[in-house]
């Protein structure tokens, strides 16, 4: 039977040839990952994000919500009314609007009203969080994507519960118009933020160089 390493040490102290098992590395050089690949392939997805965010932002705003306007004998729809509604505005619109018609608003919010929000708030926190190094200032432009689609999403149960109401209630109007109002001022700020954030990763790319020559 085969001694153990430890025996063969015990009985012939030094001179024991102790066999050497040697491990597979665990990392593959082939397929090293740097900080250039690692940015790369996040402003890839952040490319895509934004291709994806136009588009939803056409396909329920200029398009969808647009086109409901022909069931509400032209009155637009609340979501698309960046000073937001009163009730008289809300009383006209579910004058003209049966519940076929409220049943394909309802539709919208469910689809291309939630994943616009979603999209873009995932999008914009990549795009913020790939750009900006300091955590406080990258945090504090975070709040607003997440903020936008928090109100977004709350403004379309809002809009939904207004509009299936038996009667039009002025708190329920004034809340789907404030969070209406908030989700329009809450996307301008977001938009800012993010060419905030590209500036300022644009900026500290500009300035790496200077810095490591300085130091070497």
């Amino acid at each position: 039977m085969a001694k153990t390493p430890a025996q063969r040490i015990k009985k012939h102290g030094a001179n024991a040839a102790v066999p050497q098992h040697h491990l597979p590395p665990v990392i593959n050089p082939t397929t090293s990952r740097t900080p250039q690949k690692a940015q790369s392939n996040s402003n890839l997805i952040v490319i895509a994000g934004v291709v994806a965010c136009v588009f939803l932002f056409w396909y329920l705003h200029l398009l969808t919500l647009n086109q409901l306007t022909q069931l509400s004998d032209g009155q637009a729809m609340p979501d698309s009314l960046v000073g937001g509604f009163d009730p008289g505005f809300v009383a006209h619109l579910r004058a003209a609007m049966d519940a076929d018609a409220l049943g394909q608003l309802s539709y919208v919010h469910k689809t291309a009203g939630t994943l616009f929000p979603l999209i873009f708030g995932f999008t914009w926190l990549l795009l913020i969080g790939t750009n900006v190094a300091r955590r406080p200032l990258r945090w504090a432009l975070w709040a607003l994507p997440l903020l936008f689609a928090a109100v977004r999403l709350w403004g379309n149960t809002a809009i939904d519960a207004m509009m299936s109401a038996r009667t039009v209630d002025a708190g329920q109007v004034a809340l789907a118009s404030g969070l209406t109002v908030a989700g329009w001022a809450l996307l301008a700020l977001s938009l800012l933020a993010g060419v905030a954030a590209v500036f300022l990763g644009r900026k500290a790319a500009a300035d790496s160089p200077t810095v490591g020559h300085a130091q070497s």
